[in-house]
């Protein structure tokens, strides 16, 4: 099939999934998707052992992973729900929690690398580069997948600020520093050194770059804006801006997921105040919003189906159970560390580090990275692990933050 075929096929699938789960399983949209999705998977996987003939789990299989997943998220959908996300998350809002919001989103990742890393070296008897690999995978929450939980969770309004802010910035960081240790791992599969100086001026590159690249592509765009006013034009400036800056990016080698949340807080703060007329800054917010709604519900899908790439060995099968837990610790140490640096000079609300740790979601993001892996003997075991983490994450946790949430207190936070 050709790519056209292709996203027609998955946007055609998303909508009867949605409508499935519309009409009778009821849960949030791109939850609901996945599921549905999982549980065709499956009923496929099943109806082939029952009737070895038909060959259709094979023909599923091949289809699936004829789809890169690991590039069409990365190299594709990631720059327009990065920046369809930051739109919406106000400066003003951040700005008041970007203590915390940064150390989580750096501190908190390598922490959390560390943790997972070190306990699944243990586990598995892997190498402690190629487990901090792992690590480093895991350990971003998934804007997406957090973004799309939290329209439908209600939450207060603090709280969901650093949920957001956090998973915006931490998916960047988390993504650098899986590019360093890839490196250092596997230092010919990449082209990227292997010293630690090497190391560092990745690091530096891709992260400050990023971030310098996408509040220069937002200024100019913001600055064009503020001559015209036409929402049509206005609408397609934004959408040069999410295409261009990102494939930008990635041509100079800076971290294009920075790049994609700079440019759309941007965008989505000064430029909407001062850039654009009321009418424009609707057409914006429900044009953005529809497409944000519509790739999750193809990503979620495509999720669901990444099942057929999953290698279902019984001692995976274990080791990824176990993974769990070492994925809940290496996130509460990524949130418990830095509010407890944080609470001799403020205060927060009861709560905030079980809630904040349960609504942590990892998502596509972290399937994508593990399919980009070089082949090897460890990438089999990193990928099932990964998986169910992932659907764990997004199916228990995604269903039961809310629940939490209330459960724990809601009073707003002390700032």
């Amino acid at each position: 099939m050709n790519i056209l075929q292709i996203a027609s096929l998955l946007i055609v699938l998303a909508g009867v999934f949605g409508a499935i789960n519309y009409l009778f399983l009821k849960l949030p949209s791109s939850i609901g998707i996945l599921v549905v999705a999982l549980l065709a998977s499956f009923g496929v996987m099943i109806l082939d052992l029952v009737i070895p003939a038909l060959g259709v789990a094979d023909q599923v299989r091949n289809a699936v992973t004829g789809i890169d997943f690991s590039d069409a998220l990365l190299e594709g959908m990631l720059g327009l729900l990065l920046f369809a996300g930051a739109l919406h998350v106000k400066i003003s809002d951040l700005r008041a929690q970007w203590r915390l919001v940064f150390l989580m989103a750096t501190i908190g990742v390598g922490l959390s690398t560390a943790v997972v890393g070190f306990g699944f070296s243990w586990i598995t008897g892997m190498p402690l580069l190629v487990a901090l690999v792992f690590g480093a995978l895991i350990s971003p929450t998934d804007p997406v997948a957090v973004l799309g939980v939290l329209r439908e969770a209600n939450l207060p309004k603090t709280l969901e600020t650093k949920i957001a802010g956090e998973s915006l910035f931490n998916d960047g960081v988390g993504y650098v520093v899986f590019l360093v240790l890839v490196g250092m791992a596997f230092p010919s599969g990449d082209g990227h050194g292997s010293g630690l100086m090497d190391a560092a001026k990745l690091f530096a590159q891709e992260a400050l770059g990023g971030a310098a690249l996408g509040l220069v592509l937002g200024w100019l765009t913001f600055r064009v804006m503020r001559r015209i006013d036409d929402y049509s034009l206005e609408v397609l400036l934004t959408l040069g801006l999410a295409f261009g800056g990102y494939e930008l990016a990635v041509y100079l080698h800076v971290s294009a997921p920075i790049m994609a949340v700079c440019a759309g807080l941007l965008i989505g703060d000064v430029g909407a105040k001062y850039g654009m007329s009321e009418e424009t800054r609707q057409y914006v917010d429900g044009f953005w919003q529809l497409i944000d709604e519509i790739l999750n519900a193809v990503l979620f899908l495509m999720i669901g189906f990444e099942v057929f790439a999953i290698a279902f060995e019984f001692d995976f099968l274990i080791t990824a159970i176990l993974s769990l837990g070492l994925a809940l610790l290496g996130r509460l140490a990524a949130v418990a560390i830095p509010v407890l640096l944080l609470r001799p000079f403020r205060s927060f609300s009861p709560g905030v580090i079980p809630i904040m740790t349960w609504g942590g979601l990892k998502g596509g993001i972290s399937v994508a990275l593990a399919l980009s892996l070089p082949d090897g003997e460890w990438k089999p075991l990193i990928l099932t692990a990964t998986y169910v983490i992932v659907i764990f994450s997004i199916v228990v946790q995604g269903l039961t933050v809310s629940r939490l949430a209330n459960r724990l207190g809601r009073e707003p936070d002390l700032v």
